[in-house]
Formats: C-alpha cells, structure tokens, sequence
C-alpha cells in the first residue's frame, strides 16, 4: 500500500516561515478550500514557497511587470477561468485523474508568499499573523482553481467564498 502525498509541497527559502508554520497553514487552508468546493484533496497537490519582499519582487517584475514586492502570487497550473462573470460563471473545478494512484495527484499550481508584506500587513491592520497568512493561502489557492478578482462579479464571488472559507477556519471576514 503507498502512502497518499500530502496536498502541499512547501518550500522555505526564508527561514523565519519554520518557525510561523507556513506548512501547517497551507495544508489547513488547502484543506478548507477543497473540502468547500467538493474536491478530494487525496487527488490534487499545489507547491507553496515561503520567501521574502526581495525575492517576491524579482517574482512580481518578472511574470506581472511589477517591481516590487506583493503579498501572494498564484501560477495555476491549468487555465481554469470562465468567460462569463460572476455568480452564474465559476470556473471549471478540475476532474481527479482516475489513474491518480498510478501518477500522483494532480498539480494545482505554485503560490509565493512573501513573509515581510504579510508581516507588515498584519501589523497595519490589527490582524494576527496566523490569520492574514491564512487569508492570503486560500486566496492564492482559489486562484490556482480559477478563481480571481479583476471583473466585479468575480471579485464578489471569490470574496464571498473567502470569507465563508475563513469563516469555517474560525478566521473573521477579512473585507
């Protein structure tokens, strides 16, 4: 019998993510996300590095254009977007591969998230660590399925699901 893989590969280029339980808070929150949409986690596994403000800049200019650091970022491993907008348009949850006992889970995608800006952030907004970094992973998760913000009806949608994801988590709406 092989043992099941866990969900998330966490990689830690920035020492200080050991100690604030990056990988804990990403196997909840991926937990929490699959579990809301009806996806059995057994079947997906996504990759999330722990880094610093520097090096999510470099990440930020090189697949955004943006120079500087940010919070979170998400490279979905399949274009799961719908068209349409809103409510009536969620994306295409993925199917489990039926042969996934042969070839592993299916790749979600990778996340960065860098530990200065959710510091600073949790900070400014009165908000613990824990929770914001939380918040943050089942963002970056949503939008390794398809979800996003851009459009209005889709921030609506995504933001809804965040909040009654992190609601579940015991985590107070973050909007």
């Amino acid at each position: 019998m092989t043992e099941t893989p866990d969900i998330v590969d966490c990689v830690i280029e920035d020492p200080r993510w050991d100690s604030a339980d990056l990988s804990g808070h990403a196997r909840r929150a991926a937990l929490a996300v699959l579990a809301r949409l009806d996806l059995d986690p057994e079947a997906f596994q996504l990759c999330v590095m722990g880094c610093d403000d520097a090096r999510i800049a470099e990440l930020n200019t090189e697949f955004r254009g943006k120079p500087v650091p940010t919070n979170v970022l998400s490279w979905p491993a399949e274009d799961l977007a719908p068209e349409d907008e809103g409510e009536g348009a969620v994306p295409e949850l993925p199917e489990p591969d039926p042969q996934a006992a042969l070839f592993g889970p299916a790749e979600l995608g990778d996340i960065a998230i860098s530990f200065d800006t959710c510091d600073r952030e949790a900070t400014a907004g009165g908000l613990t660590f824990s929770h914001h970094v939380t918040h943050l992973l089942v963002h970056g998760i949503l939008h390794l399925l398809g979800y996003d913000h851009v459009r209005d009806g889709d921030a609506e949608l995504m933001e809804g699901l965040e909040t009654e994801i992190l609601g579940k988590m015991g985590i107070a709406d973050p909007y």
